[in-house]
């Protein structure tokens, strides 16, 4: 078992108040490197903030973030920053769309959404198109990226996560606004990210158990903003775990190919 140190991120009794309502209870979540997480929970279950705390960009009510054995408020938000990748659904909106692939890709440098606000060098360029070519679309480096399909574009910002060689990678549902070939195209290259860089820590949030890329290792289940269930995938994922989670009768259906899906349990009118 990993001790608290060898934890990329440990997240010790979080609790997220907004006025009088309750986001988040007392929330505790470890993750040691090369684990893969999957965050699943139904909408308003706290999952976004959560993921948000993670990341850095939300601070807790009460609880304590620590980042690879360094507390958050000992060490600066900044610094810790770098050794986490943060990507979202809603990020497209948030890019101009005359930036080239690989700019949208270098701008992570600096965690910066875009390229005039600082210095870039031809081998920042380079790194970015190397990891645009691990995501396997290095061919569309010098494309706008309002030029790409929605799946072409969620690949480049998964690359663009890697550009500061992070400890720890999250997902705030990135699939969220694509179809369903552009969704099956993400979850292959999160699986072949997971593959190609076990050492790198995922997790994942998603209310879909289908979208659950192979090579997840671990998962933690929320329900009105309390952890219901943490622990290794194998031992955590089942029906009764989505009934509870989503408060409706499923049933969970392991896949031949390694993937899962669910269906309704409850019987047809």
């Amino acid at each position: 078992m990993a001790t608290r140190s060898h934890f990329v991120l440990s997240l010790r009794n979080i609790t997220l108040q907004r006025d009088a309502n309750t986001i988040l209870k007392d929330v505790s979540w470890d993750i040691a490197r090369g684990e893969h997480w999957v965050v699943l929970g139904a909408n308003g279950s706290g999952k976004t903030s959560l993921m948000l705390i993670a990341a850095l960009y939300l601070h807790p009510s009460a609880g304590e973030v620590v980042v690879e054995g360094e507390r958050l408020g000992d060490t600066g938000v900044r610094e810790l920053r770098q050794r986490i990748a943060y990507n979202s659904a809603a990020f497209a909106s948030e890019i101009r769309p005359q930036l080239r692939a690989y700019e949208v890709v270098m701008t992570a440098k600096n965690a910066a959404l875009e390229t005039w606000w600082h210095q870039y060098e031809a081998i920042d360029k380079a790194k970015a198109i190397h990891c645009l070519s691990q995501l396997g679309v290095g061919h569309l480096a010098e494309r706008k990226i309002s030029t790409l399909s929605s799946g072409e574009q969620q690949r480049v910002f998964l690359a663009r996560t890697r550009m500061n060689e992070p400890s720890l990678v999250l997902l705030d549902e990135p699939s969220g606004r694509l179809d369903l070939g552009g969704r099956e195209q993400l979850i292959h290259a999160l699986e072949e990210s997971i593959q190609h860089t076990p050492h790198i820590s995922t997790a994942l949030i998603t209310h879909h158990v289908d979208e659950i890329p192979r090579g997840m290792t671990h998962l933690l289940a929320l329900k009105a903003g309390e952890v219901i269930a943490k622990g290794p995938l194998a031992d955590t994922l089942s029906s009764a775990l989505l009934t509870e989670c989503f408060s409706w009768p499923l049933e969970l259906i392991e896949r031949t190919d390694g993937r899962f899906s669910a269906q309704s349990a409850q019987p047809a009118p």
